[in-house]
């Protein structure tokens, strides 16, 4: 007997969402299937499989139905993918405009990876795409094509073969239900493709600024960053790192953010958005830092501590990092 055939929808949610406003969209797909699960930080994972027959609707239909959804109760426009497995609805949806629904038939997978760029594919990052690309390799029929030995070379033995996998569409991971984790994010979307890595080098550190002053509103702490960048062909890199110490400290973070934007090689890649998570919260009052001995230090948090205030007297303009200064 052939296993049942999976329908999953990958949806990407165009808003900043908050803690609680991710919980209550979790809540509302669950209403259709209890098989939701939070990618953060703005997006979900559906497995539509035993609704279909539960709601007697088509997986599309289903989808558009999760949309309507999402619009009428919380404003929210989204995006999809649907397709047999988690990976290629997530890359369908990445490739849906906005509003629109990407779908690829199980039996089609093949066809519609063939022509789609290596960087399309889940955990290949620059560095990896850069090897690929001094080897003629630019597109994922062309992945398929090489012999394995041959990728085993290039790359090693264990990413050579979970990119084989990959690039054949193959990804039996399943749905796991869960709550999204307390997060805060930042996000830039830029009005243009951007090139300059001083505008990446800026960007990154303001979405740092930003989350810094939302952590010490709060007074949370957080204790890991990940910084996710959409490029221009609608692909993605993103890359975690966990803090030396939890912290609300807006430099510490940004020497964070800026290590893992360094990480990724940008070089001059056609940029269109950055996001950056702050997890791993805990409650300033329960948590400890490193006393420094360095008189610097004391005096950078009281700096910030003073601009904080002139902004909730001001506004948020009225204090800024001198390097993000008109």
């Amino acid at each position: 007997m052939s296993a049942r055939q999976r329908h999953i929808a990958h949806f990407h949610l165009h808003a900043e969402l908050t803690e609680a406003r991710y919980g209550d969209v979790v809540e509302l797909v669950s209403g259709i299937t209890p098989h939701v699960q939070a990618v953060p930080p703005n997006a979900l994972q559906v497995d539509l499989t035993s609704a279909l027959r539960y709601f007697d609707m088509s997986a599309y239909d289903a989808v558009q139905t999760v949309k309507m959804r999402l619009k009428a109760h919380y404003g929210i426009d989204s995006s999809a993918g649907l397709a047999g497995n988690r990976m290629l609805a997530a890359m369908a949806a990445d490739a849906s405009a906005p509003g629109d629904t990407t779908c690829v038939p199980t039996g089609e997978a093949a066809d519609w990876l063939y022509p789609r760029p290596v960087t399309a594919l889940p955990g290949i990052g620059r560095a990896t795409a850069d090897t690929l690309h001094r080897y003629g390799l630019h597109t994922i029929g062309q992945l398929t094509d090489l012999p394995p030995a041959t990728l085993q070379r290039l790359l090693g033995a264990g990413q050579a073969r979970l990119l084989t996998e990959r690039a054949r569409g193959h990804d039996p991971r399943p749905i796991v239900p869960a709550e999204p984790a307390a997060h805060l994010a930042a996000d830039l979307a830029l009005s243009r493709d951007c090139l300059d890595p001083a505008q990446h080098h800026r960007a990154v550190l303001g979405l740092a600024d930003r989350i810094g002053q939302r952590l010490r509103g709060e007074r949370e702490f957080a204790g890991r960053l990940t910084l996710t960048v959409r490029y221009a062909d609608r692909t993605s890199s993103t890359r975690t790192r966990t803090l030396p110490e939890p912290t609300d400290h807006s430099p510490a973070l940004a020497a964070t953010a800026l290590g893992l934007l360094a990480s990724l090689g940008l070089q001059r890649a056609r940029v269109r958005a950055f996001v950056l998570r702050a997890d791993d919260l805990r409650p300033a009052g329960s948590a400890y830092r490193q006393l420094s001995m360095d008189p610097a230090d004391a005096r950078a948090r009281a700096v910030e501590a003073a601009a904080d205030r002139a902004r909730r007297r001001f506004g948020q303009e009225a204090v800024r990092p001198a390097a993000l200064a008109d």
